[in-house]
């Protein structure tokens, strides 16, 4: 068997690499589906779903690379005609077929790609190149419109591929033609070929098919993240009476899920801070922190995060921290407790702060033990989710005047 293709056969190389292509799409397809079903509510679970995503991603990944070089070498070879090239109709069909699914090839796995890289953490792609994408921010606007695109160009996929596997099936059984023999091993026997007509329109309509996918895809992205974002809003926190107006601020926390970190950050606090800048050692005030749970982003995890395993925010919306703000040594700490859940715990929280007039700056940040708040109790192996979570606090605020 030779290894490039000729006028009227296909050679080894382009064999290997469409049964290589179509093994690992037939193996994507059900292994996605199977993976999106999986629970995730017990720590074997979460383990399981995350080892068959990640599986999925990777060869996902592979398809992109197989994909490329597929597409290359089929550019520098001459194309073996169509075996039904008499019939205009059929063959425009089938080369729009073969477009879309060239486009398939590449937009699916490159479109799930890409939503990876835009989320934080949960199901690595196995290979030691790290999990981002250059230009791709963390975002999950990012990511859900491109898990939308990967969805609905997915359905191109399969929809060609059907179409691709039922032309297949009529060359051989209905025309009785070599169009299928001619893609196995082998030589078979092959008949003239009929003068082919080359023509734009396969191009031109697998093009507009593929704008429509990934506008569509795209667009129920961006509107169904919309719809998420206003349906995990929580009842906005009542303001608090206190000395120091909070201007601007974040309370970020990140984790490690997998063996990456996840970073996340609550949208709705608020903080009654009494604080005298004069006081050059010991007691200077105190601040009472209350934290909107519901108000929680932690990337892919975020409605995990909020279930009854973990944050449990149904039943425990807001998280309290309390504490005297102690000044040692020209160094600020906040001593004092911290209440998620049901169970409350003594924390100590160092901060940076500047001062400038009416108006100051502060920066601080600790490391908790989930295990101390019952978060994640089901989850006790450290790989699969980190022990430590990382909390980190900047805000500026001005003093009120009486």
């Amino acid at each position: 068997m030779a290894f490039s293709n000729t006028a009227l056969r296909y050679g080894g190389v382009t064999k290997f690499f469409h049964w290589l292509t179509a093994l690992l799409i037939l193996t994507l397809i059900p292994l996605g589906l199977y993976a999106n079903d999986l629970p995730y509510d017990t720590q074997a679970q979460l383990t399981t779903k995350a080892w068959y995503f990640s599986l999925h991603k990777t060869l996902g990944v592979t398809v992109f690379f197989v994909a490329l070089l597929r597409i290359l070498w089929a550019w520098s070879q001459p194309k073996p005609g169509l075996l039904n090239a008499d019939k205009k109709a059929e063959s425009w069909l089938a080369e729009t077929v073969h477009w879309l699914l060239y486009g398939a090839l590449v937009i699916v796995p490159l479109a799930g790609w890409i939503s990876h890289a835009a989320a934080s953490g949960f199901a690595p792609i196995w290979w030691p190149l790290g999990q981002n994408l250059p230009l791709i921010p963390k975002s999950t606007a990012i990511e859900h419109a491109f898990v939308s695109l990967h969805e609905i160009s997915g359905k191109v996929l399969i929809g060609a591929l059907i179409l691709h596997a039922a032309g297949a099936l009529k060359h051989h059984f209905i025309d009785r033609d070599s169009t299928l023999r001619r893609m196995l091993p082998g030589e078979p026997a092959l008949g003239p070929v009929p003068a082919q007509h080359h023509s734009k329109v396969p191009v031109a309509a697998a093009t507009l098919a593929w704008v429509a996918a990934i506008t569509l895809g795209l667009g129920l992205g961006v509107m169904g993240d919309g719809r998420g974002t206003q349906a995990a809003e929580a009842p906005a926190l009542d303001q608090v009476a206190s000395d120091w107006q909070v201007d601007s601020g974040s309370i970020a926390l990140t984790v490690t899920q997998f063996g990456s970190e996840v970073e996340g950050s609550f949208a709705d606090w608020t903080a009654a801070i009494t604080f005298d800048p004069e006081v050059q050692s010991g007691e200077a005030g105190e601040v009472t922190t209350t934290v909107s749970i519901p108000s929680i982003a932690l990337g892919s995890v975020t409605d995990q995060a909020k279930g009854p395993d973990f944050f449990n925010a149904a039943e425990f919306p807001t998280a309290t921290f309390t504490a005297d703000i102690n000044v040692e040594e020209d160094l600020y700490v906040a001593d004092g407790t911290l209440t998620i859940k049901d169970q409350s715990v003594p924390v100590t929280l160092p901060f940076d702060l500047y001062v400038d007039g009416l108006s100051a700056e502060m920066s601080g940040g600790t490391t908790l033990d989930r295990r101390d708040f019952g978060v994640g109790d089901s989850v006790t192996d450290a790989g699969t989710l980190g022990f430590d979570v990382r909390i980190d606090i900047d805000l500026t605020a001005t003093r009120q005047q009486n």
